[in-house]
């Protein structure tokens, strides 16, 4: 919830989930939205409005072993990846297929995924190249030579992360950006903290570093010592990055160099000769998201020996190929994500091949799901309740008390230059010159893997292509991205329990109403704030408006700050900062919309509940769910989306009519003062 980590940084998603679906058949019953039969009625709403909504769903739906999480959108999840499978299977049988056709290219890409006996036999055998490149290597400048080739030919990429994209502050210009990287795990923080749980996650890279080389014929004594090099080396390029809150700061990781000078801090990085060898031709300038990293990797390569530099890059190599090669590859490889999330059994091999067709030709079998499983009608509905949140938020800006007319305006007219995205692109990419043949899993990978390089370099120099998608159609989540203003909602999400054509207003705009109002308020959340209508990361704000609106911030902040996980991780107000500024304004704006409907201004009652509780319990049910103590732990250190629970109570207890429609009151556990609920947007 894959496209490019770095669009993701870029961009405000709902949640980090990402490949669902819709359902194509009809009920044969009439669905109840609002199931009493996944409450628990025995908690009170205003003491636990989590288990109230959700608790006997909860109670009764454990987390399946092949499974880190369980709830909504893994359900979602489930159904979409076995209608992903159905395509592909069918795809793949189709004998009629012509060859370059869409059902040819899908089918032959997933029937090489699937053809585990040639996988078998290959072993290791499909990087035996690239290990050996890296071998005859003999100096400091062909090792660095070699790293940034490397990146270009999907042999992985070490030392240090690199995107060409827009620029934030002239944003009809895509450049080449470079950020800090080079690490396995998934964040600094568990390098270089030594409390029980990074101990574990630090000795089960080891481990997994060992088990890796062994398998390429490595003695174990010398993997065990490739194991502490490498470890070493990530370690000091983890203290030298930011951490992912600074991160957060889109001006803290802009910084523009001419290329010529960039190489006067980094002597071993010459990037003047490394650019071309990264197929970016023709550039003067790059921007920089952390220089002190670059400074710090430059000391890094200058102090390390030559034999140990060759070691990481072939642990590079190694680790991004290792889940596509045989079966003791891939059986290392789950055992290392066992321990950091927790997971009992392997997901099936079908399920792995579905989603990571679906990641790689994605614009591809999206076509064919978007034949198959959408329903236009839904587009239709889609952008009359963008429409209908538009003009709610419309409202509540105006209405703001604490914000100057001055900056609403601005704020408007932001408002007003959203572009909506929905289903599916206008445009699709047809991966011309992307080779695929049905016997050649491994070879296709990294062809598919060159080819996204290329399609990526080669937006320099061109007009930005707004027609571009971060997420391919099945995905059932959504997202802002600020420098083009954009909301996107892929034809995934389009369906219960976000959406779905026979319910009733208050479970919609409850569901899909607040996913629409999440996004818009991402443009306006503590990082979207910062670009303006056109995307451009430029002031609109006045002072006095913008210190208003950090203590709004600031109170959010620290209402999460408060909320634990496993009785003792606190939630990181900061890191998600932006997605709960994002559920409370959503929220509101949904309400607002809701409220201007039929159903919103009547009293009528479905199923026992009044429109309001059925639009709140639509909010709670999408949240409702189950996680591993491992994955909860890992999410709580990487993910800037609060955890279920809290997602669900966040924003309702700052919102009056939460309280009104359930009745809480003061002696209520989640009661909050009305003059101590956040009101931000």
């Amino acid at each position: 919830m894959n496209y490019s980590s770095v669009l993701l940084s870029a961009a405000m998603c709902l949640l980090s989930v990402q490949t669902y679906a819709q359902h194509d058949s009809k009920p044969v019953k009439k669905q109840v939205f609002i199931d009493k039969a996944d409450m628990d009625l025995s908690k009170n709403p205003g003491n636990d409005f989590y288990n109230y909504a959700s608790g006997t769903w909860i109670k009764n739906n454990p987390v399946p072993p092949k499974e880190t999480r369980w709830g909504s959108f893994n359900k979602l999840r489930d159904f979409n990846i076995n209608a992903v499978k159905t395509i592909l299977n069918d795809a793949a049988n189709n004998k009629k297929a012509a060859p370059g056709s869409i059902e040819r290219r899908v089918g032959d890409f997933y029937s090489a995924g699937m053809d585990s006996i040639i996988i078998e036999k290959l072993g290791h055998s499909p990087i035996l190249a690239d290990l050996e490149k890296i071998n005859q290597l003999s100096d400091l400048q062909e090792i660095v030579e070699h790293a940034a080739v490397m990146r270009t030919t999907g042999a992985g990429s070490p030392f240090f992360g690199f995107f060409v994209g827009q620029d934030r502050k002239n944003v009809k210009n895509i450049v080449p950006q470079l950020f800090q990287g080079g690490t396995t795990l998934g964040d600094r923080d568990f390098y270089l903290k030594n409390d029980a749980r990074s101990l574990k996650i630090q000795d089960a890279l080891k481990q997994y570093i060992t088990t890796l080389f062994t398998l390429t014929g490595t003695s174990q004594t010398e993997a065990e010592k490739n194991a502490g090099i490498i470890f070493s080396i990530e370690k000091t390029l983890a203290a030298a990055q930011m951490s992912r809150v600074e991160m957060r700061d889109p001006y803290k990781t802009y910084n523009k160099f001419p290329i010529a000078d960039l190489g006067k801090t980094t002597s071993n990085l010459n990037w003047v000769s490394l650019m071309p060898l990264m197929k970016v031709n023709g550039q003067d300038t790059v921007l920089v998201n952390s220089p002190k990293f670059f400074t710090e990797l430059n000391s890094l390569l200058g102090s390390t020996p030559v034999n140990e530099l060759k070691t990481y890059l072939q642990w590079n190599v190694l680790k991004s190929a290792a889940p596509y090669l045989s079966s003791d590859f891939v059986n290392a490889t789950f055992a290392y994500n066992q321990v950091i999330t927790g997971q009992r059994v392997q997901t099936p091999r079908w399920q792995r091949v579905s989603s990571l067709t679906d990641g790689t030709v994605g614009d591809l079998l999206g076509q064919l799901y978007v034949n198959k499983h959408f329903k236009p009608e839904a587009k239709a509905r889609m952008q009359e309740l963008v429409s209908n949140l538009v003009k709610a938020y419309e409202i509540r800006i105006k209405n703001l008390d604490w914000m100057s007319d001055v900056t609403k305006q601005k704020a408007l007219d932001k408002l007003h230059a959203f572009t909506p995205k929905i289903a599916y692109p206008d445009k699709w990419k047809n991966y011309e010159g992307l080779e695929i043949n049905k016997n050649t899993f491994f070879a296709n990978l990294k062809n598919a893997s060159a080819w996204s390089y290329n399609d990526m370099v080669n937006q320099l120099g061109k007009p930005v292509d707004k027609t571009r998608w971060g997420m391919t159609p099945p995905t059932v989540n959504a997202y802002y991205n600020p420098v083009n203003n954009e909301i996107v909602f892929p034809a995934g999400i389009l369906q219960f329990p976000f959406f779905d054509p026979n319910a009733d207003d208050a479970v919609n705009y409850g569901g899909i109403g607040a996913v629409i109002g999440h996004e818009i308020s991402h443009g306006f959340d503590d990082q979207g704030s910062q670009y303006d209508k056109d995307g451009t990361l430029r002031n609109w704000w006045t002072d006095e408006d913008r210190v208003k609106f950090k203590e709004k911030a600031t109170a959010l902040e620290k209402q999460f700050n408060d909320y634990t996980v496993l009785d003792t991780l606190h939630v990181n107000g900061k890191l998600t900062l932006g997605e709960n500024i994002g559920d409370l304004g959503g929220l509101n704006a949904a309400y607002e919309a809701f409220k201007m409907t039929g159903q919103g201004k009547s009293p009528t009652k479905i199923d026992g509940f009044t429109p309001d509780q059925r639009f709140f319990l639509s909010w709670a049910q999408v949240w409702k769910g189950n996680i591993l103590n491992e994955s909860a732990a890992q999410l709580i250190v990487v993910d800037p989306h609060s955890p279920g629970q809290y997602r669900t109570i966040g924003a309702p207890v700052n919102m009056d009519a939460w309280y009104e429609a359930f009745d809480v009151k003061p002696d209520n556990k989640l009661y909050k003062k009305p003059e101590d609920r956040i009101r931000i947007w």
